[in-house]
């Protein structure tokens, strides 16, 4: 029903930059929050940022000032801009979408497959 296609990522070296992009498609009525979490091996999944359909933004306090979280609602596109990337950076990072099928259903989360971000020293 719903897909979330990511795009970016790779390797970077320490003080670089990324640009991840994670387009949804499908049979969509609306989207309300979009947003990325990333796991490192052998640690949790974590938020990382998040923006609301009204385009407010949280940030996870490792991230804020390095990251920016943005989106396009005609494409149902969202984008993270990764600056100052340092090592501890380096994971899987995972989009999200709550997506509303219809006027009738609650949101529900659909992600994306993952991509991964590797930041040498």
């Amino acid at each position: 029903q719903v897909q979330l296609v990511e795009a970016g990522g790779g390797l970077v070296q320490a003080g670089g930059s990324v640009r991840l992009s994670c387009a949804a498609s499908g049979s969509i009525f609306s989207i309300n929050a979009m947003g990325w979490y990333r796991q490192a091996p052998g640690k949790q999944r974590e938020l990382v940022a998040a923006i609301t359909s009204g385009d407010n933004t949280n940030y996870a306090d490792s991230v804020k000032g390095r990251f920016t979280i943005s989106r396009d609602n005609a494409k149902n596109t969202v984008y993270l801009q990764m600056n100052s990337l340092k090592p501890e950076d380096t994971a899987v990072y995972y989009c999200y979408a709550a997506v509303q099928l219809t006027v009738r259903l609650s949101p529900y989360d659909y992600w994306g497959q993952g991509t991964q971000v590797t930041v040498s020293s």
